[in-house]
């Protein structure tokens, strides 16, 4: 996503969906998108990548191209687990979301009122007002991308993630004075992660367990490989000189993610992402936050760039051509590339999960699906 600037991205207001979206007739969009998917893998022809189409609560069509498994020539399928990278970050500012719902918290509380270790971040604008919940949700906080020495602290089991991310907070560092433009920050994220967790006197990995993905039956939904998803896991793989490697991907499984967990840990299956995309698009549980105000939400992006053209809001990014509007998140680490997309006025939404690091699934594949099916 392209820098941006701190500026209101006034955007067209979401038609409050129906409960149930009534079925649609995609036949046409899906045959584009089946062939424009089997164009993309065919860029590098290696791995896999898994599609999903959703319309409103339900996955209607789902395909998988090339193999999960290289050496072992195994296909890919609907039941193949992938990760998600930062798409992790949709569900962390859902966190939030319910949260300040529920009235555990508040977007503009400074974020030391939780985690007061925030303070040792470097080079704090003495000045400025202390940074805020929402400023990280959007990527205003001012702060890095990473930490420096970012080997030191993109290591360590899940179970040791927020003392790895504090340990990183003295090596974090402001590039801008907060609120004032828009900078992607990892490091911003886990720390969100971790004050909000702090607020609901929790782990984050039992909140986001109890309070989101059980709710929306997610069940095949980790924060950390286990031996129930290892069979389905479909293997990372760089691209060196035109041919797979697995060893990034691997080194990565084995070493775990250190501080790397609210903003990019996520494993899942297109069934289980086209439950929570079937949320983005209205379709509840009220229960786990009401619908009015996950779509109010989507009313307000925080910020943009300056041709309005892509933005972030609380809980998801925004692309803009012309007049089509997609919100959601795409996702890299190491062997794996995903995105997960949705476009409420259709009620419709996109998943594709791939197992390879290439430059291919790019947004001209993203925007070209959503013409097809915001037709239909």
């Amino acid at each position: 996503m392209r820098a941006c600037f701190a500026v209101a991205l006034l955007l067209p207001v979401p038609a409050l969906p129906q409960a149930a979206a009534p079925a649609r007739d995609l036949t046409r969009a899906i045959a584009v998108i089946d062939a424009l998917a089997a164009r993309e893998l065919a860029r590098t022809g290696i791995g896999s990548v898994t599609i999903g189409v959703i319309s409103g609560p339900d996955l209607v069509w789902t395909k998988s191209y090339g193999l999960a498994d290289v050496a072992a020539a195994k296909a890919a399928g609907k039941d193949s687990v992938y990760r998600i990278g930062s798409i992790t970050k949709q569900l962390t500012g859902l966190m939030l979301l319910q949260m300040a719902e529920r009235g555990k918290v508040r977007f503009s509380d400074p974020v030391g009122k939780y985690l007061p270790e925030v303070n040792n971040i470097a080079g704090r604008w003495t000045t400025a007002p202390p940074i805020t919940l929402v400023q990280l949700a959007v990527h205003t906080s001012g702060l890095d991308r990473e930490p420096g020495d970012m080997a030191t602290y993109t290591s360590g089991p899940v179970g040791r993630w927020e003392r790895i991310m504090l340990a990183a907070l003295p090596r974090t560092r402001f590039l801008h004075e907060p609120g004032t433009r828009y900078s992607y920050s990892n490091i911003g994220y886990a720390i969100l992660g971790a004050a909000l967790a702090r607020a609901a006197g929790s782990s984050y990995i039992d909140y986001m367990t109890r309070n989101i993905l059980e709710p929306l039956k997610m069940t095949r939904t980790v924060f950390e490989q286990n031996a129930s998803m290892l069979p389905a896991l479909a293997k990372g793989y760089a691209i060196r000189d035109g041919q797979p490697d697995p060893a990034p991907a691997a080194t990565e499984l084995e070493t775990g993610r250190g501080y790397k967990i609210p903003n990019g840990a996520l494993f899942t299956t297109v069934s289980d992402l086209a439950r929570f995309i079937s949320f983005e698009l209205g379709q509840g549980p009220d229960s786990m936050l009401p619908r009015q105000v996950w779509l109010d939400n989507l009313t307000r992006s925080a910020s943009a760039n300056g041709d309005l053209t892509s933005g972030y809001g609380v809980g998801f990014q925004v692309m803009r051509r012309g007049d089509l509007i997609v919100r959601g998140h795409g996702g890299s680490v190491a062997g794996y590339h995903a995105g997960a997309y949705f476009h409420v006025p259709s009620q419709t939404g996109l998943i594709f999960l791939r197992n390879a690091a290439a430059p291919d699934f790019r947004a001209d594949f993203v925007f070209a699906a959503f013409a097809a099916l915001s037709q239909d």
